[in-house]
């Protein structure tokens, strides 16, 4: 475990984390990301939607420690003060794997009227034309059933509790999280990560110090090394304030 005067940077998920279950913003969140930020401890963003939600979040909150996307499909690299795209998942794998879902949801689930159980419904998240290494769909549909259909493919599904992810298993917010952090000069293990959810396993495994918000799921919850009493983004401000502000 870190020690707490290590801690370098933090990197937080959004949704469920830094937002509270409606997906509204904490302001308790913010307030302890920007102290943070003022004492030279950068914020790095870690989620599982778009570039472009990642980097507006990024810009309102002030951060500046960098951007993991899509996750880890998507990350940022700083060109001269710019954020610049890079894509790391393998969009065309993804594609693959996501239409032989839905032809196997038409063949199996389809009643004799050629109309789906509701049980069933296949339906892609509204931005997805701006989804560039993964696929995100509704919550209309066991994400069990999706993971058991796709097991021969070489794709993770995830359950963030907002949308199911079918991405690039090759990827993951651990390891782009890790290029990040080299990129901007920090060593895993001197980061304090903060989540929420089963997409969270991968990069609060690869930090040096683990925080599952008190709304976590229970798998998160095993693996942190502290999980805040407080929901959301008042369980962020706990973290922050506990471990690196020592209120």
């Amino acid at each position: 475990m870190i020690q707490m005067s290590k801690i370098k940077a933090i990197a937080v998920d959004i949704d469920g984390t830094i937002t509270d279950k409606d997906r509204k913003i904490c302001i308790s969140a913010i307030e302890a990301i920007r102290t943070c930020e003022k004492i030279n401890i950068p914020t790095i963003i870690v989620t599982g939607n778009i570039f472009f939600y990642a980097y507006a979040t990024s810009v309102l909150l002030g951060t500046t420690g960098g951007l993991v996307a899509e996750n880890g499909g998507v990350i940022s690299e700083n060109h001269e003060g710019i954020q610049k795209i890079k894509v790391l998942g393998d969009i065309e794998k993804v594609e693959d794997a996501y239409n032989h879902l839905k032809n196997q949801i038409m063949t199996k689930y389809k009643n004799k009227n050629n109309n789906y159980n509701n049980n069933y419904e296949l339906n892609k998240v509204d931005d997805s034309n701006s989804r560039l290494s993964e696929i995100a769909i509704y919550r209309t549909i066991d994400g069990n059933l999706i993971k058991e259909e796709l097991k021969n493919f070489d794709v993770e599904v995830y359950d963030t509790q907002f949308a199911l992810h079918i991405t690039d298993n090759q990827v993951n917010k651990g390891s782009s999280l890790e290029i990040v952090a080299k990129k901007q000069g920090f060593k895993m293990d001197d980061i304090m990560a903060i989540g929420d959810s089963e997409n969270d396993m991968e990069f609060l495994a690869s930090a040096g110090f683990k925080v599952a918000v008190a709304n976590a799921n229970s798998s998160l919850k095993d693996i942190a090394d502290y999980v805040t009493e407080e929901k959301y983004g008042d369980g962020v401000r706990e973290a922050i304030e506990k471990f690196i502000l020592n209120h």
